[in-house]
């Protein structure tokens, strides 16, 4: 059962503030479509996952940003996608059109991280970010969210938290430069 999982990978995004509320959403591929987080539930408590099929109907208890995680399933080869919500991830998308880590793990691991211009939830965000993670195994829609993928939710959990500690990196020396600090 992929629940246990969902909940373990939910409870560590809360536990590093990389989401609120009942804000984000998981998913994993699974045969002829994914499990996905049910609209409106906290991810580390989110129920029984809902499968939804690459064609078709999609059950009204899935999460709205389904046509996303349809479209990247659609177009790339990952198995898994965490969205969340990291607030300093958020600020560098309304401050640039590409978040550049300054970090070694950053570097390393995502160079550049594109920022997506879309509505959430939007046919045209679930194109532009499927498109995006073709090369970047994390991006950011502008003054939303992260979308990261890979492997396992492990993996796309990792990308996440990256993205938000380099964000964050980023935001501290901009604040340090200001103050004088060197």
């Amino acid at each position: 059962m992929i629940q246990p999982e969902f909940e373990r990978i939910g409870t560590r995004l809360f536990a590093e503030e990389l989401v609120g509320g009942n804000f984000g959403n998981m998913s994993v591929r699974s045969g002829p479509g994914f499990f996905i987080t049910r609209s409106g539930s906290y991810l580390d408590a989110p129920g029984t996952p809902v499968f939804v099929s690459m064609d078709g109907e999609v059950p009204a208890e899935a999460s709205n940003e389904y046509r996303v995680h349809r479209e990247i399933y659609r177009n790339t080869r990952h198995a898994a996608i965490v969205h969340a919500h990291p607030l300093h991830a958020v600020a560098c998308s309304l401050l640039s059109d590409r978040v550049v880590p300054l970090d070694a793990e950053g570097l390393m691991l995502s160079p550049v991280i594109p920022v997506l211009e879309g509505r959430p939830g939007s046919d045209e965000l679930a194109s532009r970010v499927a498109s995006a993670l073709g090369t970047s195994p994390v991006v950011i829609a502008r003054g939303h969210g992260t979308f990261a993928a890979g492997k396992t939710l492990d993996e796309a959990y990792i990308f996440t938290s990256l993205a938000e500690h380099s964000s964050r990196i980023i935001l501290l020396l901009k604040r340090m430069d200001r103050s004088g600090i060197s």
